[in-house]
């Protein structure tokens, strides 16, 4: 199963290019999921109606969308963790909420959106999944957030303390109320399992990230930062999609300029990928609505929307550890980061982890068992790869090395 996760800068149009990769995947025969949490403008886009929340509405044959509705997912979650809560809560002498008073906190979309991509790629009914992203830096968060709660839910709740559970009944019953943490645990392994099965869709080889763009003086900076962001946190860019191109060659002043403009800024484009597909999209005069005028993009001269299949090729984890003990007496992990400047790099070792930081963008990781036993000895950025050098520490490395 494929995974495409549309995204770009707001107002580059990702919502229609997601219809219209969609689209081109039916056209060819798939079976194509679209999600999306822009239900007006993907209604609009697809001229469908109002899509439904709870389960997939069919556009066309072969395709079908869903829209993905926050609050109501918040409201479901709520209440039922309120009902599992509800012994603690009389104790503390809460009154409970009604569903028709709740409304959704910042971050509920992130999460609704996580859950419903995780639901829909276990039911084994797409071929393709498209998910219709928010802008590229709120995905490039979005996708970095199973990892970063995992990680918070074992430093605070971490898994070794839980073998005391077993005397929690005990200790209930001398207290003569109930125990609260239990129940917290309880949570927490629901939420580890939740994220666990997220994060397995994520690193899918089948998933894989399309950048949307038009061709102004700055996409290609733009984008540039936007991909060492997504390479960070192990995201594959596998296309980027230039919208909204005007034809060459006019006889007005104006138009032949704008023109000029954007194939100036289609070849920085192309410049700054040049191992990536870059897929020009015409201008249609107008913003596309309905089926037929999508079909309209993927027909018209480029027809390259939908190309690419990047679950035909194996991507192991690309943070690399190259042994060159024997050469140079050091360890290196390898960090691919297409588009980073050395000037906005950042590197700290904490422990048995390290923090690298590039531009606005962080990421933790846990050190593999051979570094932890390292010293950092330096990290050189070169050709888009952090090289990050590590030395054996004596007091830590088996002697027969």
């Amino acid at each position: 199963m494929r995974t495409l996760l549309v995204t770009g800068p707001g107002g580059a149009g990702r919502t229609t290019l997601a219809a219209a990769t969609a689209l081109a995947g039916a056209r060819r025969g798939a079976r194509v999921l679209l999600l999306t949490t822009e239900s007006d403008t993907a209604e609009t886009v697809l001229g469908s109606g109002r899509l439904a929340a709870d389960a997939p509405t069919p556009i066309v044959p072969g395709l079908h969308a869903r829209r993905i509705d926050p609050g109501d997912r918040f409201r479901r979650e709520f209440l039922a963790f309120q009902e599992r809560a509800g012994v603690a809560l009389d104790l503390l002498g809460a009154a409970p909420l009604e569903e028709d008073e709740l409304t959704e906190l910042p971050g509920s979309e992130a999460f609704a959106l996580l859950h419903a991509l995780r639901a829909e790629h276990a039911s084994g009914a797409w071929d393709l999944v498209v998910v219709d992203t928010p802008p590229a830096a709120e995905t490039i968060r979005l996708l970095a957030l199973p990892a970063q709660v995992r990680r918070y839910l074992r430093r605070l709740l971490p898994p070794e303390r839980q073998a005391a559970r077993a005397l929690r009944p005990v200790l209930a019953q001398l207290a003569g109320v109930p125990m609260p943490a239990q129940k917290l645990y309880e949570a927490a392994e629901r939420w580890e399992s939740e994220l666990a099965a997220v994060q397995r869709v994520i690193d899918d080889p089948g998933t894989s990230v399309r950048l949307v763009t038009e061709a102004g003086p700055v996409a290609a900076a733009n984008l540039r930062g936007l991909r060492a962001g997504l390479a960070l946190h192990g995201r594959r860019t596998d296309a980027v999609l230039v919208n909204r191109l005007l034809p060459t060659g006019s006889a007005d002043p104006f138009l032949g300029a704008l023109s000029g403009s954007q194939q100036s800024a289609l070849k920085a484009l192309r410049e700054e990928f040049p191992d990536v597909p870059v897929h020009e999209v015409p201008h249609l005069g107008r913003d596309p609505q309905g089926v037929e005028e999508l079909d309209e993009l993927i027909d018209g001269p480029t027809g390259e929307i939908g190309d690419g299949d990047p679950a035909d090729r194996a991507h192991p984890d690309p943070w690399a550890v190259e042994d060159r003990l024997a050469t140079d007496g050091i360890l290196v992990w390898r960090v691919p980061l297409p588009g980073a400047e050395r000037d906005a790099l950042g590197l700290v070792r904490r422990g048995d982890e390290i923090v690298v930081t590039v531009g606005r963008y962080r990421r933790i990781r846990t050190l593999p068992s051979a570094l932890r036993r390292c010293t950092v000895s330096g990290a050189g950025l070169r050709d888009g790869v952090l090289d990050i050098r590590f030395t054996p520490d004596p007091a830590l490395w088996p002697e027969s090395r």
